[in-house]
């Protein structure tokens, strides 16, 4: 299969068919953050598929002569298909942007159940 075939069927993978790539990923649900499909980087790469593996890629074509810089940058991360959303830190920024449960029915400020119980 050529690049460009691949690239033209990686532009066709739907979110569905990319998730769940991680057992514990965490839920972008209520966060207001939508999903993101995967890209095409400019380097031919597919960022955000999950099948982590490109013909492009520097990664499949290393050698000693390979700068790592290469890959550095916002062009190799997908914005919501990517391992560090696992991190702690990041799994935290997500459920600070989640509505509470029992949104909209509550008051944001005033606990009107207080004594009811």
């Amino acid at each position: 299969m050529t690049q460009k075939k691949k690239n033209d069927k990686s532009q066709k993978l739907s979110i569905a068919e990319t998730m769940p790539h991680q057992i514990n990923a965490p839920s972008f649900e209520g966060t207001g953050i939508n999903m993101q499909p995967p890209f095409v980087n400019e380097h031919g790469v597919v960022i955000g598929d999950s099948f982590y593996s490109s013909a492009n890629s520097p990664l499949e074509n290393w050698t000693e002569n390979t700068d790592p810089n290469i890959m550095a940058g916002e062009e190799w991360v997908h914005p919501t298909n990517d391992i560090g959303w696992n991190t702690p830190e990041n799994r935290e920024l997500l459920e600070s942007k989640k509505k509470p449960h029992a949104y909209p029915f509550m008051h944001p400020t005033k606990d009107v159940g207080k004594g009811a119980d």
